[in-house]
C-alpha cells in the first residue's frame, strides 16, 4: 500500500484497532480510578497479566498506595497524583490525562470483576502459547544433549499449567474447541530416518530373537508405508514362530500386497532386509524417539492453533489442549518402556522343606513338647 509523502499527513488511521483486552483493561483501571475501594473485589489479578505494560504498572500503583477516605475521594484528586507517581518510575509514558481517560471511558464501575476475569483470560490465552511454542522449540532443537527427556519435562509443564488453569476458570457447555487446525502434520521424513528404519528391517530379519522385547515399536513409528508394513511381516512371522529370513519375508510381502503395486520388486526387497548392522534395540528407539519427538511438534502446533484463536473460551482451550496431549501420551509410555533398565534377575532363596498343614505331627515333636 503506498504511502503519501505529505509531511502533514500520517498513517495512524491504517493502525489496527486495539484487541478486546485493551478495552477490558482500560475500563478495569478507570473503574478502580472512580472507586478504589473496588480494589478488594478484584482477586486473582496480577500486574503481570496485562497486555499492556503501562497498565500493568498502574495497576500495581493501585495496590501499593493506600486506599483514601471514600469522602475526601470524591472531591481530592490526592489519591490519582500519588498512584500516578508510584507508576511512573516504571511507566514513563503514563500522564495525568490518560487517567482522566480511563475514568470516562469506563462504562459500569461495578463491573470490575468481569473486566479483571477478562484480563485473566487473555492473560491464559497468551501463557498456553507461550507454553506450546516452547515444546515445539525443544522437540526440534537438535542441539539438546537428551532432547527426548527435556521435550516431556515441556510437556509435563504445559500439563501442569493446564491443571492450574482448570481450577481458576468453571467449566460450562459447549467446551470442545471450534478451530479448523492445520491439515498437514509435521514433516519427520527425511533420508536419515529411511536409512534407520532399513537397517532396522534388515537386524530384526538376521536377529528375529530382538522383536520379542520389542512390542514397545509400533508400524505408525515409521515414516514411510512400506517400512511400516515389512514391519508388520516381521512381526507376523515372528508371532506364528515361523522361520524369518529375506525369503520368508518376502512371502509375507507378497501377501500383504506390496508387490502388487510394482514400485518395488522382489529383489530389491529381499536386498532392503539383508543388510544387517548393530542392534536392533538401538535402532528400534532412534525410530521411537523420531516419532515422540513428531507427535509433540504435531501437538504443539495444534495447541497453538487453539490458542491463537480468540474464538475459544479459556474452558475451551483447557479441554482442546489435554485431548491434545492425550495423543502423546501412548508414545511416551513406549518410549520409556524401551529406554527403561532391564531390572537385574535376583536368584530365588532356597525352600525351607514343605511342612504338612494337615493331620498330627510327627511322634519325635509331640514328644519333645510333652517333657
Amino acid at each position: 500500500m503506498p504511502h503519501s509523502t505529505d509531511p502533514y499527513e500520517d498513517d495512524l488511521d491504517d493502525l489496527p484497532s486495539p484487541r478486546p483486552v485493551h478495552y477490558a483493561e482500560q475500563s478495569l483501571l478507570g473503574a478502580l480510578l472512580l472507586d478504589p475501594h473496588r480494589l478488594p473485589d478484584v482477586r486473582g489479578l496480577g500486574a503481570e497479566q496485562f497486555s499492556n505494560h503501562a497498565h500493568g504498572a498502574l495497576f500495581q500503583a493501585m495496590r501499593t498506595v493506600p486506599l483514601p477516605d471514600p469522602e475526601a475521594h470524591r472531591c481530592d484528586p490526592a489519591w490519582l497524583n500519588s498512584v500516578l507517581d508510584a507508576a511512573r518510575p516504571h511507566a514513563p509514558g503514563l500522564t495525568a490525562s490518560y487517567l482522566h481517560t480511563l475514568v470516562q471511558v469506563c462504562p459500569w464501575p461495578q463491573h470490575a470483576p468481569t473486566y479483571a476475569r477478562m484480563i485473566q483470560s487473555d492473560h491464559a490465552r497468551r501463557t498456553l502459547l507461550m507454553h506450546a511454542q516452547r515444546l515445539a522449540q525443544t522437540a526440534v532443537d537438535a542441539t539438546l544433549p537428551h532432547r527426548a527427556a527435556a521435550t516431556l519435562a515441556q510437556a509435563d509443564a504445559l500439563a501442569q499449567f493446564l491443571d492450574t488453569l482448570a481450577g481458576q476458570f468453571a467449566p460450562h457447555p459447549g467446551s470442545l474447541p471450534r478451530t479448523v487446525l492445520p491439515e498437514q502434520r509435521t514433516a519427520r521424513s527425511s533420508e536419515e530416518a529411511l536409512d534407520e528404519e532399513r537397517l532396522l528391517l534388515a537386524t530384526v530379519t538376521a536377529h528375529p530373537t530382538a522383536l520379542k522385547d520389542m512390542r514397545w515399536l509400533q508400524p505408525d513409528d515409521f515414516t514411510q508405508s512400506l517400512h511400516a508394513t515389512l514391519w508388520q511381516c516381521l512381526t507376523s512371522l515372528v508371532h506364528r514362530a515361523e522361520p524369518v529370513d529375506p525369503v520368508t519375508v518376502l512371502w509375507e510381502a507378497q501377501h500383504r500386497g506390496l508387490l502388487a503395486a510394482g514400485d518395488l520388486g522382489a529383489g530389491d526387497l529381499m536386498a532392503l532386509v539383508s543388510t544387517p548392522v548393530g542392534s536392533a534395540e538401538y535402532w528400534g528407539e532412534r525410530i521411537l524417539q523420531r516419532a515422540l519427538l513428531t507427535s509433540a511438534c504435531d501437538v504443539a502446533t495444534r495447541i497453538a492453533a487453539y490458542a491463537e484463536d480468540p474464538a475459544n473460551t479459556t474452558h475451551q482451550l483447557i479441554t482442546g489442549s489435554r485431548r491434545a496431549l492425550a495423543d502423546l501420551t501412548a508414545l511416551r509410555t513406549r518410549w520409556q518402556r524401551s529406554t527403561a533398565p532391564t531390572p537385574p534377575t535376583t536368584p530365588r532363596a532356597p525352600r525351607s522343606p514343605a511342612v504338612s498343614r494337615a493331620g498330627p505331627p510327627p511322634r519325635a515333636t509331640t514328644a519333645r513338647a510333652l517333657r
